[in-house]
Protein backbone atom coordinates (compact mmCIF):
# COMPACT_ATOMS: atom_id res chain seq x y z
CA UNK A 1 0.00 0.00 0.00
CA UNK A 2 1.20 3.16 -0.82
CA UNK A 3 2.00 5.83 2.01
CA UNK A 4 -0.04 8.71 2.78
CA UNK A 5 2.73 11.27 1.48
CA UNK A 6 2.65 9.39 -1.94
CA UNK A 7 -1.27 9.10 -2.14
CA UNK A 8 -1.11 13.27 -1.07
CA UNK A 9 1.20 13.56 -3.77
CA UNK A 10 -0.81 12.20 -6.05
CA UNK A 11 -3.82 13.55 -5.21
CA UNK A 12 -2.07 17.36 -6.10
CA UNK A 13 -0.65 15.66 -9.10
CA UNK A 14 -4.42 14.89 -10.01
CA UNK A 15 -5.63 18.30 -9.44
CA UNK A 16 -3.41 20.10 -11.48
CA UNK A 17 -4.21 17.84 -14.14
CA UNK A 18 -7.68 18.81 -13.80
CA UNK A 19 -7.26 21.65 -13.85
CA UNK A 20 -5.63 21.73 -17.68
CA UNK A 21 -8.62 19.57 -19.06
CA UNK A 22 -10.87 21.62 -17.45
CA UNK A 23 -9.64 24.89 -19.19
CA UNK A 24 -9.09 23.10 -22.47
CA UNK A 25 -12.21 21.81 -22.40
CA UNK A 26 -13.69 25.65 -21.85
CA UNK A 27 -11.40 26.56 -24.79
CA UNK A 28 -12.66 23.61 -27.04
CA UNK A 29 -16.26 24.73 -25.99
CA UNK A 30 -15.46 28.32 -27.28
CA UNK A 31 -14.15 27.06 -30.65
CA UNK A 32 -17.18 24.75 -31.39
CA UNK A 33 -19.53 27.43 -30.80
CA UNK A 34 -17.72 29.72 -33.16
CA UNK A 35 -17.38 27.04 -35.83
CA UNK A 36 -21.09 25.62 -35.40
CA UNK A 37 -21.56 28.97 -36.14
CA UNK A 38 -19.77 29.96 -39.48
CA UNK A 39 -20.92 26.09 -40.74
CA UNK A 40 -24.35 27.09 -39.93
CA UNK A 41 -24.10 30.32 -41.90
CA UNK A 42 -22.39 28.73 -44.87
CA UNK A 43 -23.93 25.24 -45.20
CA UNK A 44 -27.76 26.90 -46.51
CA UNK A 45 -25.38 29.06 -49.02
CA UNK A 46 -23.66 26.32 -50.29
CA UNK A 47 -26.92 23.71 -50.64
CA UNK A 48 -28.73 26.73 -52.39
CA UNK A 49 -26.33 27.58 -54.84
CA UNK A 50 -26.02 23.60 -55.83
CA UNK A 51 -29.45 23.44 -56.13
CA UNK A 52 -29.42 26.33 -59.00
CA UNK A 53 -26.10 24.94 -60.67
CA UNK A 54 -27.95 21.55 -60.53
CA UNK A 55 -31.25 22.89 -62.10
CA UNK A 56 -29.04 24.77 -64.54
CA UNK A 57 -27.36 21.60 -65.80
CA UNK A 58 -30.51 19.74 -66.65
CA UNK A 59 -29.96 20.80 -70.36
CA UNK A 60 -27.61 18.67 -72.16
CA UNK A 61 -26.84 21.14 -74.82
CA UNK A 62 -25.29 23.61 -71.35
CA UNK A 63 -23.11 20.89 -69.84
CA UNK A 64 -21.94 20.13 -74.06
CA UNK A 65 -21.15 23.62 -74.02
CA UNK A 66 -19.82 23.96 -70.49
CA UNK A 67 -17.54 21.44 -71.49
CA UNK A 68 -16.57 22.31 -75.03
CA UNK A 69 -15.66 26.09 -73.78
CA UNK A 70 -13.43 25.11 -70.34
CA UNK A 71 -11.60 22.45 -71.64
CA UNK A 72 -12.98 19.91 -68.78
CA UNK A 73 -11.50 16.23 -69.40
CA UNK A 74 -8.46 16.51 -71.02
CA UNK A 75 -6.85 13.77 -71.39
CA UNK A 76 -9.81 11.86 -70.17
CA UNK A 77 -12.46 13.23 -71.28
CA UNK A 78 -14.73 13.05 -68.26
CA UNK A 79 -16.93 15.99 -67.74
CA UNK A 80 -16.37 18.09 -64.25
CA UNK A 81 -20.25 17.17 -63.06
CA UNK A 82 -22.51 14.55 -63.13
CA UNK A 83 -26.58 14.56 -62.84
CA UNK A 84 -27.05 10.53 -62.58
CA UNK A 85 -27.98 8.57 -59.54
CA UNK A 86 -24.25 8.01 -58.46
CA UNK A 87 -22.93 6.81 -55.13
CA UNK A 88 -20.67 9.45 -53.40
CA UNK A 89 -18.97 7.02 -51.42
CA UNK A 90 -18.09 4.86 -54.28
CA UNK A 91 -14.54 3.74 -54.96
CA UNK A 92 -13.33 3.67 -58.46
CA UNK A 93 -11.48 0.40 -60.07
CA UNK A 94 -8.25 1.05 -62.05
CA UNK A 95 -9.86 -0.20 -65.75
CA UNK A 96 -12.28 2.75 -65.14
CA UNK A 97 -9.97 5.29 -63.45
CA UNK A 98 -6.21 5.52 -63.77
CA UNK A 99 -5.36 7.98 -60.60
CA UNK A 100 -7.41 8.79 -57.78
CA UNK A 101 -7.08 11.74 -55.59
CA UNK A 102 -7.58 11.69 -51.75
CA UNK A 103 -7.85 14.79 -49.68
CA UNK A 104 -7.67 13.63 -46.36
CA UNK A 105 -8.55 16.01 -43.38
CA UNK A 106 -7.22 15.03 -39.30
CA UNK A 107 -6.37 17.99 -36.63
CA UNK A 108 -2.73 19.12 -36.49
CA UNK A 109 -2.62 18.30 -32.38
CA UNK A 110 -3.55 15.64 -30.06
CA UNK A 111 -5.93 15.12 -27.24
CA UNK A 112 -9.19 15.22 -28.97
CA UNK A 113 -10.41 11.26 -28.30
CA UNK A 114 -10.44 9.37 -31.46
CA UNK A 115 -10.36 11.72 -33.70
CA UNK A 116 -7.57 11.35 -35.60
CA UNK A 117 -7.56 7.36 -34.93
CA UNK A 118 -10.74 6.67 -36.74
CA UNK A 119 -9.65 8.88 -39.70
CA UNK A 120 -6.13 7.45 -40.40
CA UNK A 121 -7.89 3.56 -39.60
CA UNK A 122 -10.15 4.56 -42.46
CA UNK A 123 -7.52 6.31 -44.73
CA UNK A 124 -5.04 3.00 -44.51
CA UNK A 125 -9.00 0.85 -45.27
CA UNK A 126 -9.55 2.97 -48.54
CA UNK A 127 -5.83 2.63 -49.64
CA UNK A 128 -6.34 -1.56 -48.86
CA UNK A 129 -9.56 -1.20 -50.88
CA UNK A 130 -8.11 0.53 -53.85
CA UNK A 131 -4.95 -1.61 -53.99
CA UNK A 132 -7.50 -4.39 -54.49
CA UNK A 133 -8.72 -2.98 -57.11
CA UNK A 134 -5.24 -2.38 -58.82
CA UNK A 135 -4.03 0.58 -57.79
CA UNK A 136 -0.22 1.41 -56.56
CA UNK A 137 0.91 4.13 -54.53
CA UNK A 138 2.04 5.86 -57.53
CA UNK A 139 -1.63 6.08 -58.42
CA UNK A 140 -3.02 8.42 -55.78
CA UNK A 141 -2.25 11.66 -54.85
CA UNK A 142 -2.79 12.49 -51.14
CA UNK A 143 -3.29 15.95 -49.87
CA UNK A 144 -3.27 16.03 -46.31
CA UNK A 145 -5.39 18.87 -44.33
CA UNK A 146 -3.64 18.28 -40.96
CA UNK A 147 -0.21 17.41 -39.52
CA UNK A 148 -1.45 13.21 -37.80
CA UNK A 149 -2.91 11.95 -41.27
CA UNK A 150 0.41 14.09 -42.49
CA UNK A 151 2.75 11.80 -40.88
CA UNK A 152 0.45 8.68 -41.11
CA UNK A 153 0.68 9.00 -45.21
CA UNK A 154 3.95 9.51 -45.13
CA UNK A 155 4.34 6.36 -42.42
CA UNK A 156 2.24 4.75 -44.97
CA UNK A 157 5.00 5.15 -48.10
CA UNK A 158 3.20 8.55 -49.76
CA UNK A 159 4.88 11.55 -50.72
CA UNK A 160 2.21 13.93 -50.48
CA UNK A 161 1.23 15.88 -53.27
CA UNK A 162 0.07 18.72 -50.97
CA UNK A 163 0.27 19.63 -47.70
CA UNK A 164 -2.36 21.95 -46.22
CA UNK A 165 -2.18 21.44 -42.02
CA UNK A 166 -2.00 25.38 -41.27
CA UNK A 167 -5.72 25.03 -43.20
CA UNK A 168 -6.82 22.83 -39.88
CA UNK A 169 -6.34 24.96 -37.53
CA UNK A 170 -7.34 28.05 -39.24
CA UNK A 171 -10.18 27.42 -41.90
CA UNK A 172 -9.97 30.12 -44.58
CA UNK A 173 -11.72 30.24 -47.56
CA UNK A 174 -9.06 31.64 -49.20
CA UNK A 175 -7.00 28.54 -48.51
CA UNK A 176 -9.78 26.58 -49.26
CA UNK A 177 -9.64 27.97 -52.94
CA UNK A 178 -6.40 27.26 -53.46
CA UNK A 179 -6.30 23.51 -52.72
CA UNK A 180 -9.82 23.43 -54.80
CA UNK A 181 -7.97 25.43 -57.44
CA UNK A 182 -4.92 22.75 -57.58
CA UNK A 183 -7.38 19.52 -57.25
CA UNK A 184 -9.94 20.94 -60.21
CA UNK A 185 -6.57 22.28 -62.43
CA UNK A 186 -5.05 18.31 -61.88
CA UNK A 187 -8.82 17.24 -63.08
CA UNK A 188 -9.49 19.48 -65.99
CA UNK A 189 -5.65 18.62 -67.14
CA UNK A 190 -6.77 14.81 -67.11
CA UNK A 191 -3.52 14.40 -64.49
CA UNK A 192 -6.34 12.47 -62.41
CA UNK A 193 -9.79 11.35 -63.23
CA UNK A 194 -11.08 11.32 -59.41
CA UNK A 195 -10.92 13.25 -55.94
CA UNK A 196 -12.49 12.20 -52.71
CA UNK A 197 -12.70 13.11 -49.47
CA UNK A 198 -12.32 11.84 -46.28
CA UNK A 199 -13.25 13.13 -43.22
CA UNK A 200 -15.25 13.75 -40.08
CA UNK A 201 -18.44 14.78 -40.42
CA UNK A 202 -20.11 17.47 -37.17
CA UNK A 203 -23.02 15.23 -36.83
CA UNK A 204 -23.78 16.09 -33.13
CA UNK A 205 -21.30 17.05 -29.84
CA UNK A 206 -21.46 13.49 -29.31
CA UNK A 207 -20.57 11.79 -32.70
CA UNK A 208 -18.30 12.86 -35.39
CA UNK A 209 -18.55 9.68 -37.68
CA UNK A 210 -15.71 9.37 -41.04
CA UNK A 211 -17.26 10.34 -43.97
CA UNK A 212 -16.13 9.16 -47.47
CA UNK A 213 -17.30 11.93 -50.52
CA UNK A 214 -16.53 12.14 -53.92
CA UNK A 215 -15.33 15.46 -55.24
CA UNK A 216 -14.96 15.66 -58.76
CA UNK A 217 -16.77 14.29 -60.77
CA UNK A 218 -19.74 16.92 -59.06
CA UNK A 219 -22.59 14.59 -58.30
CA UNK A 220 -25.31 17.18 -58.33
CA UNK A 221 -28.21 14.44 -58.40
CA UNK A 222 -29.16 14.85 -54.62
CA UNK A 223 -29.87 18.64 -55.69
CA UNK A 224 -31.87 18.21 -59.13
CA UNK A 225 -34.92 19.60 -59.50
CA UNK A 226 -36.49 17.64 -61.64
CA UNK A 227 -36.20 15.91 -65.03
CA UNK A 228 -36.26 19.19 -66.97
CA UNK A 229 -34.89 22.23 -67.56
CA UNK A 230 -35.77 24.80 -64.37
CA UNK A 231 -37.27 28.21 -66.09
CA UNK A 232 -34.79 30.46 -64.29
CA UNK A 233 -34.78 34.10 -65.43
CA UNK A 234 -31.38 34.89 -66.19
CA UNK A 235 -28.79 37.62 -67.10
CA UNK A 236 -26.23 37.38 -68.88
CA UNK A 237 -26.71 34.01 -70.90
CA UNK A 238 -26.77 30.95 -69.29
CA UNK A 239 -23.50 29.68 -70.19
CA UNK A 240 -21.80 32.54 -68.52
CA UNK A 241 -23.56 31.94 -65.16
CA UNK A 242 -22.66 28.22 -64.93
CA UNK A 243 -19.14 29.10 -66.29
CA UNK A 244 -18.86 32.13 -62.87
CA UNK A 245 -21.40 29.46 -60.80
CA UNK A 246 -19.37 26.15 -61.02
CA UNK A 247 -16.51 27.15 -59.58
CA UNK A 248 -17.68 29.09 -56.89
CA UNK A 249 -19.82 25.61 -55.55
CA UNK A 250 -16.34 24.08 -55.60
CA UNK A 251 -14.67 26.36 -53.69
CA UNK A 252 -17.52 26.39 -51.45
CA UNK A 253 -18.26 22.62 -50.97
CA UNK A 254 -14.45 22.61 -49.91
CA UNK A 255 -14.51 25.36 -48.01
CA UNK A 256 -17.70 24.22 -46.31
CA UNK A 257 -15.70 20.68 -45.45
CA UNK A 258 -12.63 22.14 -44.05
CA UNK A 259 -15.88 24.01 -41.35
CA UNK A 260 -17.19 20.87 -41.11
CA UNK A 261 -14.47 18.92 -40.39
CA UNK A 262 -13.18 21.74 -38.10
CA UNK A 263 -16.11 21.53 -35.51
CA UNK A 264 -15.61 18.15 -35.62
CA UNK A 265 -12.49 18.33 -34.45
CA UNK A 266 -13.35 20.65 -31.80
CA UNK A 267 -16.47 18.74 -30.46
CA UNK A 268 -14.29 15.74 -30.39
CA UNK A 269 -11.62 17.66 -28.06
CA UNK A 270 -14.21 18.94 -26.22
CA UNK A 271 -16.21 15.67 -25.11
CA UNK A 272 -12.50 14.23 -24.58
CA UNK A 273 -11.88 16.99 -21.99
CA UNK A 274 -15.24 16.02 -20.18
CA UNK A 275 -14.67 12.52 -20.02
CA UNK A 276 -10.68 13.55 -18.80
CA UNK A 277 -12.09 15.68 -16.31
CA UNK A 278 -14.71 13.57 -15.08
CA UNK A 279 -12.24 10.53 -14.79
CA UNK A 280 -9.92 12.74 -12.82
CA UNK A 281 -12.26 14.22 -10.22
CA UNK A 282 -13.39 10.47 -9.96
CA UNK A 283 -9.64 9.23 -9.15
CA UNK A 284 -9.18 12.11 -6.97
CA UNK A 285 -12.53 10.89 -4.27
CA UNK A 286 -10.81 7.62 -4.60
CA UNK A 287 -7.82 8.66 -3.86
CA UNK A 288 -8.70 11.20 -1.21
CA UNK A 289 -11.19 7.95 0.06
CA UNK A 290 -7.70 6.24 0.04
CA UNK A 291 -5.84 9.03 2.20
CA UNK A 292 -8.61 9.17 4.71
CA UNK A 293 -9.04 5.74 5.25
CA UNK A 294 -4.79 5.81 5.75
CA UNK A 295 -4.99 8.76 7.95
CA UNK A 296 -7.54 6.64 9.94
CA UNK A 297 -5.65 4.10 10.58
CA UNK A 298 -2.75 5.88 11.69
CA UNK A 299 -4.39 7.64 14.50
CA UNK A 300 -6.10 4.27 15.45
CA UNK A 301 -2.62 2.70 15.62
CA UNK A 302 -1.36 5.66 17.90
CA UNK A 303 -4.16 5.84 20.24
CA UNK A 304 -3.17 1.75 20.88
CA UNK A 305 0.12 2.76 21.56
CA UNK A 306 -0.72 4.97 24.24
CA UNK A 307 -2.91 3.28 25.81
CA UNK A 308 -0.77 0.09 25.33
CA UNK A 309 2.08 2.17 26.91
CA UNK A 310 -0.57 3.62 29.87
CA UNK A 311 -1.56 -0.40 30.56
CA UNK A 312 2.21 -1.34 30.74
Amino acid sequence: MASLKEIKTRIGSVKNTLKITSAMKMVASAKLHKAQTAIGNKLPYEQKLHRILAGLLQSDDLRDALKSELGFGGKNGKAPVVLQDVAVDELPSKTDVGRVALVVFSSNSSLCGAFNANIIRRFNDIIRQLSERGYSHEDIDVYAVGRKVAEAASKAGFVLAGDYSDMADKPSYDHASELATELIDSFSEGEVEQVVFLYNHFASTSSQPAVQENYLPLALHDYGTGSGPVDYILEPDPLSLVKELLPKVLFLKMYTVVLDANAAEHAARTVAMQIASDNAQDLISELTLAYNKGRQQEITAEILDLVGGTMA
